[in-house]
């Protein structure tokens, strides 16, 4: 059975708790629930499905498109990659700790996206480790659309990849935590700068 907009019913994810009191709230775009021959629940899976968030409105294009229009140059609208980094990635993180606490959630949160979604997450986070879908994994799907060379006309999406890993790995990767320096870093930084503190100056010779 499946749960998500215009579809069965939107579940929300649980508020935010701070100092005792609950703040903002999170959707999950699908709920893919498996019912036994009874109807009883037995586990179920949550998918996001992200496309890519624009700067700017491209409205007076899209009305211009429908009625065959010239609509070149008509907005300054583009891409908001930085999106990637400021909303989807935290929002993973946070709904898939949630969700590894359901038990009956045993594969974890699907992340859906285009192509250039993922390759931009890619950049952003790094490798980071393999895993089987399993609780607390997140696992990313990415499709691509086919003949792009064809304006105008219906394309069927290819599938094109899956990387299974978990939140703790994306969470971390995220943070900077897998590329940290090596250890005492500041610590010699601090006695290089004593040490050169401590040099005394040389005099300059002074002639006649």
């Amino acid at each position: 059975m499946a749960f998500g907009k215009k579809w069965g019913k939107e579940l929300r994810l649980s508020k935010r708790m701070k100092d005792g009191k609950s703040s903002g709230s999170y959707f999950v775009d699908w709920i893919l629930a498996l019912l036994d021959d009874k109807g009883q629940l037995q586990e179920f899976v949550a998918v996001e499905v992200q496309t890519i968030d624009t700067t700017g409105t491209y409205k007076a294009e899209a009305a211009q498109y429908r009625k065959n229009a010239d609509f070149e140059g008509m907005s300054a609208a583009g891409l908001n990659w930085e999106n990637v980094n400021k909303r989807i990635l935290p929002q993973l993180i946070y709904k898939g700790n949630v969700l590894r606490r359901e038990p009956l959630c045993k594969k974890g949160l699907f992340f859906v996206c285009p192509t250039p979604v993922y390759h931009k997450i890619a950049k952003r986070i790094g490798k980071t480790k393999p895993y089987h879908p399993q609780t607390g994994s997140l696992t990313f799907r990415w499709y691509d659309i086919e003949n792009k060379d064809s304006p105008g006309v219906p394309r069927p999406l290819v599938f094109e990849g899956e990387h299974t890993t978990t939140i703790d790995e994306v969470s971390k990767a995220f943070t900077g935590a897998n590329d940290l320096p090596p250890p005492k870093v500041y610590e010699d930084a601090i006695r290089a700068g004593l040490a050169i503190a401590a040099t005394p100056k040389k005099k300059k010779n002074s002639r006649g």
